[in-house]
């Protein structure tokens, strides 16, 4: 176990598993109008600039996805549980490769500072894919995914997907299993399965991105009228696909257009090396109007260029100011490490703020 490991430990005391019946939202059809209203659009080819740089996180996997509280001034990460570590009410401790199949997720809130303010853990959610935060008083429910699916890749990596999604209140040292009643579930597309979700906190919108029949698709839908029931989206266009695009690593929306990122970590000599052997990258972002399902641009990103190991992980809109709703900023997160051999990950967040 490392230093880090040993420091979350010692602060590492959790609530008890909150139990009980899920909630369900039953599923209202609907088509797709396309009727998003136009928008202005992030520069995708402006300089970026540094939020936060290599914050460590509740347990030391890499962050998989995150989202901005912006009435609170909170950043919630999700990623996956790390090895041994044992929650309350379970008999062993398990290793990282259990975690992951079972897909059993930790939640830590951050301070603009990048301070840990609190901690949840989710078990057989899913693999963190995307998470959303909205706000409620002096906290957030958060959107993720849920009833993960284990799945078994060409590599033999498994991993847990979730089937569905859920909207529950952030309660700070919580422990939740997909049977609690703490959580309500959606499933607004029959037949789906890896299903994810990101806010436009500027339009209360919800994106939704899951896999149909084999196609990953995404679907936009006005938040209100989501949380009653009626799937009715505004817009669904399908993930461009190709040789050009890498591994998927997050989404988001705002306004007409739609946000994905994707990318891979650095590579290294021998792994010993602090210079990659891909200096620039490979991570993209690439804007897709809702409205058509085209491509509105796509350009490389050098944010965080200098991190070692640098790997992008998610997407969000931040709001600094609230009272200027219009002054957003689209923020990339990247996960990194200390050197080859300290592998503890660490959390960054850059943004790009210009609007055309």
């Amino acid at each position: 176990m490392s230093r880090r490991q040993l420091m979350k430990w010692a602060g590492g005391m959790l609530g008890t598993a909150t139990l009980g019946s899920a909630a369900t939202v039953a599923l209202t059809s609907g088509t797709a109008s396309a009727t998003v209203a136009a928008s202005s659009k992030f520069d995708l080819t402006a300089a970026s600039s540094e939020l936060l740089r290599e914050i460590g996180l509740q347990d030391v996997r890499v962050m998989q996805s995150f989202s901005f509280d912006n009435t609170n001034k909170h950043i919630y990460t999700v990623g996956l549980v790390q090895a041994s570590r044992q929650l309350p009410g379970e008999s062993r401790q398990y290793t990282g490769d259990e975690r992951s199949a079972n897909g059993d997720l930790v939640v830590t809130r951050l301070d603009l500072t990048g301070a840990e303010i609190g901690r949840m853990y989710l078990k057989g959610f899913g693999h963190g894919v995307a998470i959303a935060a909205e706000p409620s008083g002096n906290s957030a429910y958060l959107w993720t995914e849920t009833d993960a699916v284990a799945s078994t890749d060409a590599n033999n990596v498994t991993n847990g997907w979730g089937s569905k999604l859920a909207r529950f209140k952030f309660v700070n040292g919580a422990v939740l299993n997909t049977g609690s009643s703490q959580l309500t579930k959606y499933s607004p597309v029959s037949g789906a399965d890896r299903t994810t979700v990101a806010i436009d906190p500027v339009n209360s919108r919800l994106a939704v991105r899951y896999r149909l029949n084999g196609t990953f698709m995404f679907s936009l839908y006005d938040l209100a009228a989501f949380k009653s029931g009626t799937f009715t989206p505004l817009a669904t266009v399908t993930q461009p696909t190709g040789a050009a695009y890498s591994d998927f690593q997050g989404f988001t929306s705002l306004g007409q257009y739609l946000y994905m990122i994707d990318g891979n970590a650095y590579t290294y000599a021998n792994n010993t090396t602090t210079t990659p052997t891909n200096p620039d990258g490979n991570t993209y972002i690439t804007r897709i109007d809702w409205n058509t399902g085209s491509v509105s641009d796509r350009q490389l990103t050098k944010a965080a260029q200098s991190l070692y190991y640098r790997e992008p992980e998610g997407l969000a809109i931040q709001i600094p100011d609230t009272s200027n709703m219009a002054a957003c900023r689209l923020v990339m997160g990247f996960a990194s490490e200390n050197s080859a051999t300290d592998t503890d990950k660490m959390a960054s967040f850059y943004y790009k703020s210009s609007l055309i």
